[in-house]
Parts: structure tokens; sequence; C-alpha cells
């Protein structure tokens, strides 16, 4: 069998030229090394020990389990389970989102129509696309604004309604085959698409969309919505107009005077006097001064248009350099383009046409331009207006109290003048935890929201989200030993640093409250397209999963054997227990135990939890089978 990152490197090779279509795709899903490769991608995220609606989870990976897809995908008869419908709840709102978690063996097969997708398409992607890409984040789409949008004078804040729900299916099929002439692998994809969900033990059809959280989702949205950056970027060339824009007739006429001025002085300067020097240098300075007091560029130059845009999965930011008028059309043809186009529906309340002197909110921060004209030495040491049309991201204020709200860290009061006043909390949720337990926590959520906002223009404020976390977090421990703040601050604090020792193997170790501040952070924006993809280097990684299945050696017992199932658990902390093999991925400080089928039994047989006197596995393939039964052939 061909190495799979040698055949996705062909693949992405190819892509480049846009004529060239791909055949004989289905069947690199017979190699059973893509499937090993697949695993080691997903089976240290949360979701791969989240159960489908049949009960599987990633738990049980062997290479029985590889022949056993293989041959349904053979033979055809391959048909992925309906994924298990779960709600989480939207940040600031009570609206919920829907996920659909699949099954064990539908994860495997998506990650690695995933790869095979990703290796195809993903050199083909605008460079103005930022959402579930290798190597780029909501940063790097933001520093992609704050880079390009200077001088703009609109903004389009996008918002498509219901997107990832909404994506018509035909559409995405017929966008698949203007690449792909396997049709194998587009009924694969067709599967996917209509394989429907259960919901409170019921099966639902899908007629459109694609469901948040398979893994196929994030790559078969950006093949779908490459569409909308292809057509911005003619329209963003229709748009232009004029070379340069119009400096104001009076900067302009002063510029040439100050010229002129000072080529004359180059040229007398040797037959002049001190004090005529001196005279002539007030007079260039009061000229400069003045100059720098001037607005450059005419405000309203009909002669000069930009448009610039940049999308982040189903948000897209579109910056204007010209009218309202132009801006209003822009959100107008847009809108156009994804109903006519794609099938979409642009939220007309969330679509607002903004004034860059406002604020616009993209991705949790708010963009604004800069119409700063104060003059400032700049980096070189030259005195000139540094921040006029300059593009800055900023904390939103009701972002990090929203986020102490939510923590339970704060609670908001209002004093006689009607101002608000923050009271930190304590934190009953993790009053019974350990010492080092409650300081990891509050670490890890401080640094967590410096992580997010460090390249906003006033990430200093994050500072202040941090000293209401410190005080909630001195009266969480006040609660827990029963004593107060002072007390807790004189065990605690050594030279002025909120410090907790813990043992650890290697002996006793400390750790303090985050102390390394709130400097504003650079980020490395690369956004070229490389004839390698960055996930290569990961893939080209020896498997050590597979190698430890090719030892032939139960892990437990010791037994010699090729039947080896790969046992695995959710987080290895929340082992509980004395069963040996407990102790034993506690000693090897893994989440995946390579055991025999006799030994993988037994550990199951421990945890098996009876509903109705049935196992509750074996409840979900029942149930799940049922509503697949019950679906138009």
């Amino acid at each position: 069998m061909r190495n799979p990152t040698e055949v996705l490197k062909s693949l992405t090779s190819q892509s480049k030229d846009e004529s060239y279509k791909f055949r004989r795709l289905y069947r690199n899903l017979y190699n059973p090394e893509f499937y090993w490769l697949a695993y080691k991608n997903i089976y240290a995220n949360d979701g791969s020990m989240t159960a489908g609606a049949d009960g599987t989870t990633m738990d049980g990976m062997s290479n029985e389990r590889i022949e056993r897809i293989i041959k349904s995908l053979r033979d055809r008869s391959y048909r992925p389970k309906p994924a298990r419908r779960a709600y989480i709840a939207k940040k600031n709102s009570n609206k919920k989102r829907p996920l659909g978690i699949q099954s064990g063996d539908d994860k495997l097969v998506q990650e690695v129509v995933k790869m095979i997708l990703e290796s195809i398409y993903e050199p083909t992607f605008s460079n103005r696309s930022h959402g579930f890409r290798p190597n780029r984040s909501c940063q790097t789409a933001l520093k992609q604004i704050q880079n390009t949008f200077t001088g703009a004078n609109w903004f389009v804040e996008g918002d498509i309604h219901a997107c990832f729900d909404s994506f018509d299916h035909h559409v995405i099929i017929d966008l698949l085959r203007k690449r792909i002439e396997d049709e194998a692998f587009i009924q694969l994809i067709w599967k996917f698409l209509k394989a429907g969900y259960m919901e409170q033990w019921e099966y639902n059809r899908t007629y459109s969309g694609v469901p948040q959280g398979s893994g196929v989702s994030p790559i078969l949205a950006n093949i779908y919505l490459n569409e909308l950056d292809k057509f911005m970027e003619v329209y963003s060339e229709e748009f232009r107009k004029g070379e340069k824009r119009k400096l104001k007739s009076e900067y302009n006429a002063l510029s040439h005077k100050m010229s002129r001025y000072r080529i004359k002085g180059r040229e007398v300067w040797e037959e002049l006097s001190a004090e005529e020097r001196k005279e002539r240098a007030t007079v260039w300075k009061e000229a400069k001064r003045k100059q720098l007091s001037m607005t450059v560029y005419e405000p309203k130059d009909d002669n000069y248009k930009r448009i610039q845009y940049v999308r982040y999965a189903d948000d897209f930011l579109v910056g204007v350099i010209g009218s309202k008028a132009d801006a209003e059309k822009a959100k107008r043809d847009i809108g156009n383009f994804l109903a006519d186009a794609l099938k979409l529906e642009m939220s007309e309340e969330k679509t607002k046409v903004t004034h860059t002197s406002e604020r616009a909110r993209f991705l949790g921060y708010d963009v604004t331009v800069s119409n700063n004209q104060e003059p400032q030495k700049n980096e070189n040491g030259r005195i000139q207006r540094c921040y006029t049309g300059v593009v800055k991201l900023l904390v939103p204020r009701e972002k990090w109290i929203n986020k102490l709200l939510e923590y339970g860290a704060i609670k908001v009061k209002l004093n006689e003048h009607g101002k608000e006043r923050f009271v930190a909390l304590h934190r009953g949720k993790l009053v019974n935890k350990s010492d080092i337990e409650i300081l990891t926590a509050y670490n890890a959520e401080v640094m967590g929201m410096y992580n997010f906002y460090s390249i906003a223009n006033n990430v200093y404020k994050i500072g202040r989200f941090a000293n209401l976390m410190k005080y909630s977090m001195y009266k969480t421990y006040a609660c827990k030993y029963k004593t107060n703040v002072h007390e807790i601050k004189r065990r605690y604090c050594v030279n002025g640093l909120f410090t907790v020792e813990y043992e650890t193997r290697q002996g006793r170790k400390s750790t303090t409250f985050y102390r390394d501040g709130y400097k504003r952070k650079e980020v490395a924006t690369k956004f070229d397209n490389v004839s390698e993809l960055p996930q290569f280097s990961k893939y080209a990684k020896t498997n050590t999963l597979k190698q430890r299945v090719e030892r032939n050696c139960c892990e437990l017992c010791g037994k010699r054997t090729k039947e080896l199932e790969i046992h695995q658990v959710k987080k290895l902390k929340d082992l509980k227990g004395t069963d040996d093999w407990v102790l034993t991925m506690r000693r090897m400080r893994r989440k995946t135990l390579v055991v025999c089928t006799e030994c993988h039994q037994r550990i199951h047989s421990c945890n098996a939890t009876m509903i109705g006197g049935e196992p509750y596995t074996q409840r979900c393939v029942r149930t799940v089978r049922e509503g697949v039964d019950a679906r138009p052939h």
C-alpha cells in the first residue's frame, strides 16, 4: 500500500492545475494506512470519546475494525449512521447551537475523506479565507484586516443567516464535480450529507446544510464559501478606481511651496549668515507644523475607490474606500450573489454598514479606523502622523465583563451616583478542589483571555480582568479555608507573588499567579500558498499507536496475539480505582492501552451501565439501527 502522505502530496501537486480532474480517489479508502493516520489525527481530540447515536467512539481501534470498514466500502454497503444531535449554548445568547456527533467508524472515514479533500482544495483557497485552515486563525484574519483596511471609510459587517444549516446539497455536489470525476467518491459525500440525525431517539432527515461537528463539515464549508471569496476578488477589481488618492489643494500647495523653499535654501545656504540660517530654519519649522496640522487627502474623492474583504468561516468583513452609497451597493451585490449562486440568505438585521470612525464587531474584537492627526515620532525618529487611517483592534469592554460574570467571579453593583462597581466573588465550584487545581484554573482562564486579545491595541485592559480574577481567587481560597483575604495573602504570597507549592514525582514544585504582563503581541501572518501543506510534516511523524499494535503483544496481560484493540479513555486524570488496567495506564501516562480482545472485554465489563436490563451501548445500537432501517432507500 502507498504511503498516505505521499498520496496526499501527489494530490496537492496536481491541484494547482485548475483544469485537472481528479479520478480514482475512492480507491484510497481501501488503504488501511489512511485509517491509522486518521486515528492518529483525531484520537487526542476531546470529541473522539464522545459517543455517536450508536454509542460508539474511537475506543476499540484495531486492524479488524479497519478491515470491516474497508469491506463495507468495497461492496458499497457502507452507510453513515445518523449523527446524534446535541446542543451547546451560544455565547451571550439564550439560543443554542446544534451539533452533530458522529459514530466512531464515521469519524474515521470522514477524517480520511477530509484529508483527501484538503489536499485537493487547500492550495486553491483564497488568501482572504482564514476559518478551518492550517496555520490560520481568528488572529491571522484580524491581522490581515489591520494590514489591508488602512484608510477605509466604511465597513460592511457580513452575516449569513443560518449558514451551515442552509448549504444546498446540490450546490455542494456540483462544486465537487468541477474538480472530481469519481462517482463512487461523490456518492460517499452524498451519503454523509443525507445521513440525517437522531434527536430524542427519533430519526430526522437532512434536506440541506452540513452538520456542525462532523469531520468533513469544515472543508465542505470552505469549498462552498470559496465561491464567495472568488466573487469578491472579481468584485474588488471591478470596484477599483484610480491609482492615487487626491491631495487636498491647500496641503498640496503648501507642500510645493515648502519644496521650493528647501531647494532655494540649499542653493544659498553657504552664503547665509548664522542669523539668516536660523531665520530660515524657524520659517521651515513653522511651515512643517502647519503642514502636519492639515488633512492630507480629500475625504470625498470619487476618482479613487478600493474594496477589501476578509472571511473567517461564515463571518466576513468588507472595507470600502468610497462613499456610503458604494458600501450600500456592495452589501446589496454580495447579498444578491449569495442568494442567486449559493442559495444563502444574508441577514438584513445583522449585516450592517458602519462608518469606520465607529466600531464594527468582528470575531470578538472591535475594529475601527483611527482619525488621529497628532504627529509623533515613528520608529525611524521622523515626526509624522503615525495613526491617521490606521486600523485599530480593540478589546470590547462587555466581552471581559461578560466573561467574569460567566465565571461567577464578580457581581455588578451601582453606587449612589449610578456608576458600576465590580465586586469580586468566590467561586463555589472550585472551593472543593486542591490548591494547585484552583490556581491552575484561574491561570488558564486569565491566559486564555490574554492570548485571544493579545494583538489588540488596548490589550492592557485585560490587566483589569486579571486583577478582578485575582481577587476572586483570593476569596475562593478564603472560603475554602474559612478565613479572610488578608490571611490568605499572608499565607500564600512570597515576595509579593501569590505562590502555591505542590508535590510531583520529581519533588516539590511551586507555581505563581500569572505575572508576565499584558504586552501587545505580533502575529506571524504568512498567507502565501506553498507547495507542501503544513500538516504534511505532522503526518510524516512516526505513528506510535500503530507501532504499538504491530508489536503483537497485549500491554496488560503480555499475551502474544495479532488480535489487539486500543482501549482509550477521555482523560487520564479521571481514572479511578485500583484495577490493573487503571494502574497500568497511570504508570504509562497514556490515555490509550493496546490490549487483547479478552482484556478489552474485561475492562468494559467493569464499566457497563445498565438501562432497563440492557447495556447502554447495545440500546444505542438497536435504536439507531431501527432509525436507519426506517430511512427511505
